[in-house]
């Protein structure tokens, strides 16, 4: 079991891999003036601060994106999830992390939408209060495994979902699977972005080739593990696997993470990889 309520591992080497892809492929649909349609199926409260007790009680974001922050230069290819970053954090000083809810909203435009579904109390009434006067953002009480097919397909036809459970149970992977293969019924250009965990469970070890098996027509499956698999179940990397990537989507990580993984690694065994299908 994987302990994931995100106030604790807010920025962490999972949390940029995450989001930096987010931002790619949100900066991708801004090509065009059409609007674009973003779901967060497990959004959390949307902004984590990083000098918390809840934060620094694991103290991750040390691994993650103050290792960024405190970097003499970052990749070209980040500059975009960095501008993000540094715009919730005005004096330079790395203080306040932003979740994939707020990133999306300071990407959006103003014809864009965001539905942002979160189901703890907590976390829920903090996004209510995050977005209470942004006209972009519907705040959805609910289930993100189940209400995310009832939005499908939005009027755009132009759209990301981001899938971001904690896994803290086994059948989440299982619930991923299905909540995929039911939006690709409804929607099946849309961009679904699936980040999970590398741990030592059978589980987590099967996922990947799970999502490979998925009905799409092109996929993107990128890793970055920062450490040596553990003797428990801590995780020491993550992934994130990507329904219709945009085209330019793997020659950016590609270029960018070698770098990357120097800056995030934990040990020698650090590593990345990418696999992917074209149509």
């Amino acid at each position: 079991m994987l302990s994931y309520r995100h106030g604790y591992h807010a920025g962490n080497h999972g949390d940029v891999l995450k989001h930096w892809v987010l931002v790619l492929c949100l900066e991708y649909l801004k090509q065009k003036d059409k609007p674009f349609f973003y779901i967060d199926t497990h959004a959390g409260s949307g902004m984590y601060s990083l000098t918390s007790p809840f934060a620094r009680k694991t103290g991750e974001s040390d691994g993650g994106i103050a290792k960024l922050w405190q970097a003499s230069s970052w990749p070209a290819e980040m500059s975009a999830y960095r501008d993000v970053v540094a715009s919730f954090n005005k004096k330079g000083k790395l203080v306040r992390y932003p979740g994939s809810p707020a990133i999306a909203a300071a990407l959006a435009r103003e014809d864009d939408r965001l539905r942002l579904i979160e189901m703890h109390g907590s976390d829920l009434s903090a996004l209510q209060k995050l977005f209470d006067r942004d006209r972009r953002v519907n705040v959805v009480d609910g289930d993100g495994f189940v209400d995310v097919k009832g939005m499908l397909p939005p009027a755009t036809r132009r759209g990301v979902v981001l899938i971001d459970p904690s896994y803290e149970i086994k059948s989440d992977y299982g619930k991923v699977i299905k909540s995929v293969n039911d939006g690709l019924k409804r929607f099946a250009t849309g961009q679904y972005l699936i980040w999970y965990p590398l741990i030592n469970s059978v589980s987590a070890q099967r996922f990947s080739e799970q999502l490979q098996k998925l009905p799409c027509g092109s996929w993107l499956d990128v890793q970055l593990a920062v450490s040596r698999p553990p003797q428990g179940h801590g995780m020491y990397g993550s992934g994130m696997f990507v329904v219709n990537p945009p085209w330019m989507l793997r020659q950016q990580l590609e270029a960018a993470l070698p770098d990357v993984t120097r800056l995030l690694a934990q040990d020698d065994a650090a590593d990345w990889s990418i696999q992917h299908r074209s149509e």
